[in-house]
């Protein structure tokens, strides 16, 4: 058989558990029912991923570390709102955004680091992002107090539209805590 039959054969298998998956897959749990090695569908996966990139699909895959989760194109997202007739409106506030920035960004972070980089209590704020399954908690940090650590979830790559953590805008940190020193002012940089 030729080696293009079978990477097609593979990349459509895969294809078709990815679709009927309710879920985030592991790329060994993919290897494992495929009986092939995990760097194989790793290499398969992600020509499946540019394909749909540069063939203009309507869909794409959404990478958690290693595990990939079949969905819709960010760029067709209001067609299929307005197909399933589903109104957004739940949006969040501006701590809310502030909160889940540096909780992205940070990640993991306590909510004692959240509330030095906010100058705030987040407590509520943290509440309300768990609530909404945006964060979840990562476990205790080994501490006085024990406190939680936090990190973002897959809705949270689905409501932004984001396929993977890496597609998050740079933010050269750095940079900007040269500026801040320079003003004195720990205030967070308003673009």
């Amino acid at each position: 058989m030729d080696v293009n039959k079978n990477n097609e054969n593979l990349l459509a298998k895969i294809e078709g558990l990815l679709f009927v998956s309710a879920g985030l897959v592991g790329i060994n749990q993919l290897a494992k029912a495929l009986s092939v090695n995990e760097n194989l569908v790793a290499i398969t996966l992600h020509e499946l991923d540019q394909r749909y990139k540069n063939e203009g699909h309507g869909l794409r895959l959404m990478w958690v570390k290693s595990t990939v989760q079949l969905t819709t194109a960010p760029e067709i997202s209001k067609t299929i709102e307005d197909y399933l007739d589903i109104e957004t409106t739940s949006t969040l506030s501006r701590a809310a955004l502030e909160t889940l920035a540096i909780v992205a960004y940070k990640q993991p972070v306590t909510r004692p680091e959240v509330d030095s980089i906010r100058g705030v209590n987040s407590d509520a704020v943290l509440r309300t992002l768990l609530s909404k399954g945006l964060i979840e908690e990562l476990g205790r940090v080994d501490a006085p107090g024990r406190p939680i650590n936090y990190g973002t979830t897959p809705e949270f790559l689905q409501y932004f539209g984001l396929e993977s953590l890496d597609k998050l805008p740079f933010i050269d940190f750095d940079a900007l805590d040269e500026v801040q020193g320079l003003n004195g002012s720990s205030e967070v940089l308003k673009t």
